[in-house]
């Protein structure tokens, strides 16, 4: 039973983040104005495209009477010199009207392309800043992330996250676990994976995100190498968030479930000394 009670407490971890109100409220005016813009932007942009689907048959229609024209000149050699040149150069002319706004359009559609993309680029930037400071550096963090060439086999990808959080690259190390357990979500690695993503909360002092991703690796993958260390962070955590009952309780689990493991060792030192710490002082002997 007490252990049930282990495992709610590691996965029931309740991230928090705080953005003053006044802020809040300003950048959701911009976002909604830009939102508005993007609207008015996309709409121009199908009309460009509308009017040059519509532009582009009669292109075609005029090459095709123009090479018609060509084809048949010397069927028309009957004719009066001037009228076919009068209707040849009547053609030509409408051909290159037409052209002329086909690229007026596309010059359009560039222009409201721009548009389009900066605006959406500065409405994803307010919709972040509305997420606080630290869904900005996970955003920046994500695009360098992506710029790094990824190993296809696991046992790479796996080892180019932990040089990752090794080197102090925390947020791109955390993007990298994240990715290996969507791309192998029933592999026996993915134990690691979550242990590896408890180790960047950690670092960060973030004790109940790790503690929910902790938890994974103690409740779903228990064969995992680093379980008995999960353990042992879980307590830390514990002590940190001052729930001593519960650190108490992660460290006796872990003698109990690893007995042999390095983990287990450091365990039982804490343990030996919290019940010393517990212990009452001797009385002292009456005189």
């Amino acid at each position: 039973m007490r252990r049930l009670v282990l495992f709610a407490l590691l996965t029931a971890a309740v991230p928090g983040c705080f953005y003053p109100a006044d802020r809040g409220r300003a950048l959701e005016a911009k976002v909604d104005k830009l939102g508005a813009d993007n609207a008015r932007l996309s709409t121009e942009l199908k009309e460009a495209r509308d009017q040059l689907a519509a532009t582009q048959p009669k292109i075609d229609e005029k090459v095709a009477q123009v090479t018609q024209a060509l084809q048949s000149l010397d069927t028309a050699a009957r004719r009066k010199d001037a009228d076919i040149g009068v209707q040849f150069q009547k053609t030509v002319e409408d051909l290159s009207q037409l052209r002329g706004q086909v690229e007026t359009y596309l010059y359009k559609i560039g222009e409201l392309e721009a548009a389009l993309g900066k605006n959406t680029e500065e409405t994803n930037q307010r919709l972040l800043a509305l997420q606080g400071a630290e869904a900005v550096k996970e955003a920046e963090a994500k695009k360098k992330a992506e710029e790094l060439q990824r190993p296809a086999d696991k046992k790479d990808f796996l080892a180019l996250a932990q040089d990752k959080a090794k080197a102090g690259d925390v947020l791109i190390a955390r993007q990298l676990y994240n990715e290996f357990v969507k791309k192998w979500p029933k592999d026996a690695l993915v134990g690691e994976a979550h242990y590896g993503l408890g180790e960047t909360y950690f670092t960060e002092a973030k004790c109940r995100e790790a503690l929910f991703e902790y938890g994974k690796v103690v409740q779903d993958f228990a064969k995992t190498a680093s379980a008995p260390d999960a353990y042992l962070r879980s307590s830390d955590c514990f002590q940190k968030l001052k729930m001593k009952e519960e650190s108490k309780l992660a460290l006796e689990e872990l003698v109990k479930s690893y007995p042999k493991s390095d983990a287990a060792k450091t365990a039982k030192t804490k343990l030996a000394e919290l019940d010393k710490k517990a212990a009452p002082a001797p009385k002292k002997a009456k005189k």
